[in-house]
C-alpha cells in the first residue's frame, strides 16, 4: 500500500518514469490540453465537476510525492482580452505560495507570460498534463521535476 497522498495510478506511473528536469503541467479547466502539450506528454483528465479538483489540490499531492525544482505559473499578458478581469496577481497565486511553504519547498512562483507559457509546455521535456476542473483564472502551473540525490 502506498504511503503518499497521491494515489492515481497513471500519474504515479509517469512521475516514476520521469527524470530530472521533466515537466509536469497542472492545468485549469480552461487550458487547451488537447492542443497545447509536448510531443510525448501524456494527458490525465481529472475533471469531476466544476472546481473539483483544483490545481492547488493537485499541487499539494505532487509536492508530497516528488521533488520539484521550479514552479512556473501562467503570467498575464496585459494585452490579452482576459487580462482586465485580473488587475494584479491572480488570487490563486497566494494559495500556491502557501502550499509551497507548507510543503517545505524553497521554490517561488516564476511567471511566464501566457503565449511563452504555451511554448514552454510544448517542450520535449513535457511528460504529463494533469487537467483539473479548476475554474479560477490564470491557475495553470508548469513544474520542473527535481533530483532526489541532492
Amino acid at each position: 500500500m502506498l504511503d503518499t497522498s497521491l494515489l492515481h495510478p497513471e500519474i504515479l506511473r509517469v512521475l516514476a518514469a520521469a527524470g530530472h528536469h521533466a515537466r509536469v503541467l497542472i492545468a485549469d479547466g480552461n487550458y487547451p490540453a488537447s492542443t497545447k502539450r509536448g510531443p510525448r506528454a501524456e494527458l490525465v483528465s481529472l475533471q469531476l465537476s466544476p472546481g473539483i479538483p483544483t490545481v492547488a489540490q493537485v499541487l499539494a499531492a505532487i509536492l508530497a510525492t516528488v521533488r520539484i525544482d521550479e514552479v512556473h505559473c501562467m503570467g498575464i499578458d496585459r494585452d490579452d482580452a482576459y487580462a482586465a478581469a485580473t488587475p494584479g496577481d491572480p488570487p490563486v497565486w497566494d494559495e500556491y505560495r502557501r502550499i509551497l511553504t507548507a510543503a517545505g519547498s524553497s521554490c517561488g512562483l516564476v511567471p511566464i507570460v501566457k503565449w511563452d507559457f504555451y511554448a514552454a509546455v510544448e517542450s520535449p521535456d513535457h511528460v504529463l498534463t494533469i487537467q483539473t476542473a479548476d475554474t479560477q483564472p490564470w491557475a495553470n502551473l508548469l513544474l520542473s521535476l527535481g533530483c532526489r540525490t541532492f
